[in-house]
């Protein structure tokens, strides 16, 4: 049984579907949910999912080892970053090398880097008046949204888009397609 960690810093629809995902799988499973924002909502959706969650702080991740620690223990095989707003310690990325993957909003090397998360990202694309858009699912690296793409889907953006009407189009595919890259991926 191939064992993944969940990292997220908030709402979690994401760690929601891709726990559904493979809730059924006789060969993947979600262990574990570790959240980075004490009050961020996908405590509650792993709750309801019965998905065992955990918060770690900031010294948690950068200072003391207790996340790496943590994910050794469990015997997480891979760590999927679904709405995870940090950037990896280099001590996890050493512990996990290609196995950790990241999903974001843009296509990358388009909108990606420090800052660039969520509604600033549409927000940016729209402002642009980029003709599309989508996600890029890749594995990560020392840098924010580097690293090897595993795959990416495009939507169109129309005149008429606003940064709300774009993020429910990309938060479509995120659903469709993230479980699914994880599956194929992680199964090799």
């Amino acid at each position: 049984m191939i064992k993944l960690a969940i990292l997220a810093s908030g709402n979690g629809t994401n760690a929601q579907r891709i726990s559904e995902y493979f809730a059924k799988s006789d060969s993947v499973r979600v262990d574990c949910i570790i959240y980075n924002v004490k009050d961020a909502y996908v405590a509650e959706r792993a709750r309801q999912l019965g998905v065992p969650a955990y918060y770690f702080g900031r010294e948690d991740f950068y200072r003391n080892g207790r996340v790496l620690t943590f994910l050794k223990e469990h015997d997480i095989d891979w760590v999927i970053l679904a709405g995870f707003l940090w950037l990896v310690p280099e001590d996890i990325i050493e512990a996990f090398p290609q196995h950790i993957i990241n999903i974001h909003p843009a296509l990358l090397p388009s909108y990606g880097g420090k800052g660039m998360y969520g509604g600033h990202v549409h927000e940016a694309v729209v402002a642009n008046h980029e003709k599309e858009s989508g996600i890029t699912i890749h594995i990560i690296d020392n840098q924010y949204d580097r690293g090897q793409t595993l795959f990416q889907a495009k939507c169109q953006v129309t005149e008429e888009d606003t940064p709300d009407t774009l993020a429910a189009k990309i938060h479509k595919l995120e659903q469709q397609y993230f479980p699914v890259v994880i599956e194929k991926t992680v199964l090799g």
